[in-house]
């Protein structure tokens, strides 16, 4: 996608970001019960701009992932997680999910990871197929971890040596 740009969120792509999420949302890949609310902030005391890439097309937002860590303990700090990825629908079959998982590799190993996991749903086959592609692979599955739109589905823990 060659007119895709890859950035650090801003503050200001909160709206943007907000709306993404919840246009996006869907029980293949989330765990929530419900799509965020239509007045709920995207970033919070949670999660802040410097958590996030954005990918951006024609000044639009139209894709995220976010970078954190898996625990707060210290003796884990050298190992970052994507913990959450979303492309608009518009956007899929573009290249912006790969670039930003490419681009999530990068700013982890940036940042000093020696190791990347992340966390997908066992029935998100677009999603395992596509970080596959990009070198992370099963490291296990808790069976019937989460119940998803009627039925219950495995967490696969993934990750990646940087």
């Amino acid at each position: 996608m060659p007119d895709l740009e890859i950035r650090p969120a801003r503050q200001e792509d909160d709206a943007a970001l907000a709306r993404l999420d919840r246009d996006t949302w869907s029980p293949q890949h989330a765990v929530t019960p419900s799509a965020p609310a239509p007045d709920e902030p995207f970033f919070s005391d949670r999660t802040h701009p410097e958590d996030h890439l954005v990918a951006v097309r024609a000044g639009e937002v139209v894709g995220y992932v976010r970078l954190g860590f898996p625990t707060p303990l210290p003796t884990n700090a050298h190992v970052r997680q994507i913990q959450g990825l979303a492309v608009a629908g518009s956007a899929r079959g573009t290249g912006a999910g790969r670039a930003l998982v490419r681009a999530a590799v990068e700013e982890a190993g940036r940042r000093g990871a020696r190791r990347l996991t992340l966390r997908v749903l066992a029935h998100n086959a677009p999603a395992r197929a596509l970080y596959e592609s990009e070198g992370f692979t099963v490291d296990g599955v808790q069976p019937q971890e989460f119940f998803v739109g009627g039925e219950y589905v495995d967490d696969v823990f993934m990750g990646r040596f940087l």
